[in-house]
């Protein structure tokens, strides 16, 4: 006689992925939470989602991030001055006005390469470019295929947790983003 295996509610997922996460201390991939689950991707996407809304419906210390196909657990950004004080660690980098351009073209633009960050900026921006990836907040993460294969650049979950997100759909949303920009603007 084969017993029917009743499916795991949102609740109960939502509840496995805070635990998982937890104990493993690192970003994991969607594919290696819903194999560790045995769930499909609309049960783990329905958990996840749970779980980002208790955690910040509730004002919890922790928050759900997600970069790319990699979710982890992070420290609410609200609290980012006391985990600075407890680890000795300055509360802010010091950026230029080059890295802050040159950091909002990644964020709105990536993956991209060195040539077309500069071709939206208009100036050689190596510089600035190796300032962001020294802080943590931009990282090489491939090659294009293209001619030369250049490196591809995109943000870090450092750049995430500095800026108080916990995705990059929560980057503000710019006019030509939402479409507005008529054409020759």
């Amino acid at each position: 006689m084969t017993q029917i295996q009743e499916k795991p509610s949102t609740t109960s997922i939502a509840a496995a992925i805070e635990s998982i996460l937890f104990v493993s201390g690192r970003p994991l991939e969607y594919d290696e939470l819903r194999k560790l689950l045995d769930i499909d991707a609309t049960m783990l996407d329905d958990g996840l989602q749970a779980l980002a809304h208790q955690l910040e419906s509730h004002e919890r210390g922790i928050r759900l991030q997600r970069l790319g196909t990699q979710v982890q657990l992070v420290t609410a950004p609200e609290n980012a001055r006391y985990i600075a004080a407890l680890l000795g660690l300055p509360m802010t980098a010091r950026l230029t006005t080059a890295a802050m351009e040159t950091l909002a073209v990644i964020g709105y633009r990536q993956p991209i390469t060195r040539a077309q960050i500069e071709a939206v900026r208009g100036v050689n921006s190596d510089r600035a470019l190796a300032s962001l990836i020294q802080h943590g907040l931009v990282m090489e993460i491939g090659r294009a295929h293209t001619i030369g294969r250049p490196a591809l650049f995109s943000t870090t979950p450092e750049f995430l947790q500095q800026f108080g997100l916990t995705s990059l759909n929560e980057l503000p949303r710019t006019a030509m983003h939402d479409g507005t920009l008529e054409e020759g603007e």
